[in-house]
Order: C-alpha cells, then sequence, then structure tokens
C-alpha cells in the first residue's frame, strides 16, 4: 500500500530485490503505474499496478480480490498509510478525525480481513504496518497521528495472539525522521537540503532513507523472522528516548 514513493515504494523495491512478485497499490493511477515499471525494470521483478483509497476502506476487499485474480493469494501484506496533516490539536473537525480513523484504523483492518483466509489455508502469511514513532512518544503537532496510530498497533498486538497458530506473523514499524516528501514539506525544506541537515537529537546523526525502511520491512515478511510477532519496532536512529 502506499507504494508510488516514499517507505511504500521502498518496502515494494526490497521485497521485489528479494524475489517477490509485487501488487503495488496508490490512490495515484498514474504514479503508480509509472513506479510499477520502474520497479520491474530495476529489479526484473513482476510487479503490477493496482488503484487503492485508504480513506475507503470499503473498497479495499475489491483491491485484494483483484490482486488474487493478478497474481494469486497474498501471502504479504504491507500496509502503509499517509499520516494525517499536522496542526493545532484542537484545530481539527469532526470530518477529519472520521477521515483518520478510517485511514489508519478501519482500513488495515478491511485489508487483514480480506488476506487472512488464504493465509490461513496455506499455514503462512506476514503481515506489516508501517506506523510512527507517535506510537512510543507523542509528536507535537500530530494530534490525529498520535491518537489513531496507536490503536493500529494495539489491534496487531491483538491479532498477532490470535492468528500466531496459523502461521500469520503480524508486527508493525514505527518510522522515525525518514528523508521522504512528507518530512521535507512538513519542514519546509526542499528534501535534498534536508538530507544534509545535520541531526543532531538523533543519535546516527542524520536522517533515515527510505531503503532502511524498506529493508526492515522485508525482513520481518521473510522466513528468516518466523520467530518474531506482535512487534512494535522503531526504526529511528535511535531517537525516541523511552525504553
Amino acid at each position: 500500500m502506499g507504494a508510488s514513493k516514499g517507505i511504500g515504494r521502498a518496502a515494494a523495491e526490497s521485497l521485489a530485490r528479494e524475489g517477490a512478485r509485487i501488487a503495488a497499490a496508490s490512490r495515484s493511477p498514474d504514479r503508480i503505474e509509472q513506479t510499477a515499471a520502474e520497479l520491474s525494470s530495476e529489479t526484473g521483478a513482476d510487479v503490477r499496478p493496482f488503484r487503492a483509497d485508504t480513506d475507503a476502506p470499503e473498497t479495499l476487499p475489491g483491491l485484494v480480490q483483484s490482486v488474487r485474480e493478478a497474481l494469486g493469494p497474498v501471502e504479504i501484506l504491507v500496509v502503509n498509510t499517509g499520516g494525517p496533516p499536522p496542526g493545532d490539536p484542537l484545530s481539527f473537525g469532526r470530518e477529519q478525525w472520521e477521515s483518520a480513523y478510517r485511514s489508519l484504523v478501519l482500513a488495515p483492518m478491511a485489508l487483514i480481513e480480506a488476506v487472512v483466509p488464504d493465509m490461513r489455508a496455506r499455514g503462512w502469511g506476514r503481515i506489516v504496518n508501517v506506523t510512527s514513532t507517535a506510537t512510543r512518544e507523542p509528536i507535537p503537532g500530530l494530534m490525529l497521528s498520535n491518537s489513531h496510530r496507536p490503536a493500529a498497533v494495539g489491534a496487531f498486538k491483538t491479532l498477532s495472539r490470535e492468528l500466531g497458530k496459523d502461521g500469520i506473523l503480524l508486527n508493525s514499524v514505527a518510522p522515525g525522521r525518514i528523508a521522504t516528501e512528507r518530512i521535507a514539506s512538513m519542514a519546509g525544506t526542499p528534501l535534498e537540503q534536508l538530507r544534509s541537515h545535520p541531526q543532531p537529537d538523533i543519535p546516527v546523526g542524520r536522517l533515515g532513507e527510505p531503503r532502511e525502511m524498506g529493508d526492515v520491512i522485508a525482513f520481518l515478511c521473510s522466513e528468516r523472522a518466523s520467530y518474531v510477532t506482535g512487534v512494535s519496532l522503531m526504526v529511528d536512529g535511535g531517537l525516541t528516548r523511552s525504553v
């Protein structure tokens, strides 16, 4: 999901390089078609474009059915939804709260409900949700993300206990400051310029790269991570201070 750019694209690329066939989904049909063509060319993998909008969870079972018809049953699901807008914590209207809930909580659940039957039938599955360090330490100005992403982490933890016996592993990955268009937009600084800025409050001293997130996601989706489930993993260069 969200595979046309940033962390979603990086996850698709990392999985493609591991030999997976990829259903790359995004709400922008033009952008996802271009991305799929580029990833197919760069990796040699079978990468197919699909249009999907996590703000409309009721459409997502149809997406899973389309993927099943094109590529076969889904074995790996990477849930990746863009973050809600920043702003004054008390400035958001009811529609914005409901949109964040649809995107960050209902959409992952709709996708999980659609893919789990095939995973159960095969006795194997991997589901990873891209969240945020806001699930551990609230980020100033991100009221909607701070409120809804922890709900998704709780749902994944609950499901991991129910689905482990079926060979289905669910984990969350929480990116810190990753060099994406979203963080550049929030900082009001061009991305390439932001990459060169020192980051003194991050122990490793720099922004993370999308490929570093993609590789962590690919590991959690692999057989090598077969004893890891119910985890919320910080991928933040040491930014979060809590234990």
